[in-house]
């Protein structure tokens, strides 16, 4: 027999058309519409429902994360072993499943994390002095350098957001090895030399909306005094440091330092010559989301001593939310105001060379 679960009020109207999408529900009508039975063993009902403004039929399974999923219970253990370094292959054996629905949960799961941090962060300033460095991996192959530009609270090591840029292979090459860049230029093109300016100064504009006071450290790169030239918004105070500098805790940079080794150290696509590296760059942007959601709003700030997580130190928070948790309601993008370049994280506008743009998300029924 089904086991019944007592009946529960929808929060608003899922259907984004609905003027009770966003607007206040004190006056919406809604009615119950039977309910449905599904799960194997664990035989489970749902109820169902249809707004009386719009005609739209929904069910409670509408508003949880896992909704359009056939396993939704694998959400949450795929977020984890994603945070634990775990490579797509690795969890799909373990779970018994397709890589392919690995790769299909992962994007989910950056998506809501995406949508979750925009929606703690609400466009508060930053108060306090913050971090600037870029994290380097690669996309496809090591052709295909790429940066991830990282904002970190210094006293909270809380990180407000990322961008990121494609860059040209440098360093140390043999003759063949810049003959072939050479050919992979001609055929797919060259990165934006300006590129890293371009998304600093982008990273900058959405972690910090409003005109504001910010104490920013960074290293020495040329690319960031032009980047925050473009923000005339923001009365930032720069101070630099190199980045041979000892990286212990007195130094300005520590807490971008520590995320940098920390997302190396959490994320299998990251690791120095690891064969689970990201093929599309898309890919990377996803897993680095969750990863920044576990981190400041799951991971306590030490491991020893545990204690509060960087969005409570922050003032962000006031309590710890683990994945599972935040991962207990489904967030729509569309009662979201997502900013403009995150925006393209969302939708999948994230071009690797090595395929082409990636398709447009059509937002009809998953996040």
């Amino acid at each position: 027999m089904a086991n019944m679960t007592p009946p529960t009020a929808p929060p608003f109207c899922p259907n984004s058309n609905c003027r009770f999408h966003k607007a206040d529900r004190r006056h919406w009508r809604f009615i119950r519409k039977g309910y449905f039975v599904s799960g194997g063993r664990r035989r489970t009902s749902t109820q169902r429902y249809r707004c009386l403004q719009c005609g739209r039929s929904f069910s409670d399974r509408t508003f949880r994360a896992g909704y359009w999923l056939k396993r939704p219970r694998l959400l949450a253990r795929i977020a984890r072993r994603l945070v634990g370094c775990s490579g797509y292959r690795q969890i799909a054996r373990e779970l018994a499943i397709s890589p392919q629905t690995v790769a299909r949960h992962a994007a989910r799961l950056g998506r809501h994390s995406l949508l979750f941090h925009v929606s703690k962060l609400r466009g508060r300033p930053i108060q306090e002095p913050a971090a600037l460095d870029s994290f380097q991996s690669f996309e496809y192959s090591q052709y295909y350098p790429s940066l991830y530009h990282l904002v970190v609270g210094r006293e909270s090591h809380f990180c407000y957001g990322f961008t990121d840029s494609e860059c040209r292979r440098s360093g140390r090459m043999t003759a063949r090895q810049k003959q072939r860049r050479a050919e992979l230029e001609r055929m797919r093109g060259r990165p934006d030399p300006r590129s890293i300016e371009m998304e600093v100064a982008a990273l900058l504009r959405t972690v910090a909306p409003a005109p504001q006071a910010l104490d920013l450290f960074s290293d020495e790169h040329q690319d960031y005094p032009r980047a925050m030239r473009r923000v005339p918004h923001l009365a930032i105070t720069h101070g630099t440091i190199s980045s041979r500098a000892a990286r212990i805790p007195a130094n300005p940079l520590f807490a971008i330092n520590l995320i940098d080794g920390l997302i190396r150290h959490s994320s299998a696509n990251h690791k120095r010559e690891s064969i689970a590296f990201s093929k599309k760059r898309e890919s990377a942007i996803h897993r680095l989301w969750l990863f920044l959601a576990w981190r400041n709003y799951d991971k306590s700030f030490s491991e020893k001593k545990r204690g509060p997580t960087p969005a409570q130190r922050a003032g962000i928070m006031d309590r710890r939310w683990s994945l599972r948790r935040i991962l207990g309601r489904r967030l729509f993008p569309t009662r979201i105001r997502l900013p403009k370049r995150w925006r393209i994280y969302y939708e999948g506008g994230t071009i690797t060379r090595a395929y082409g743009p990636s398709h447009a998300r059509a937002l009809r029924y998953a996040m």
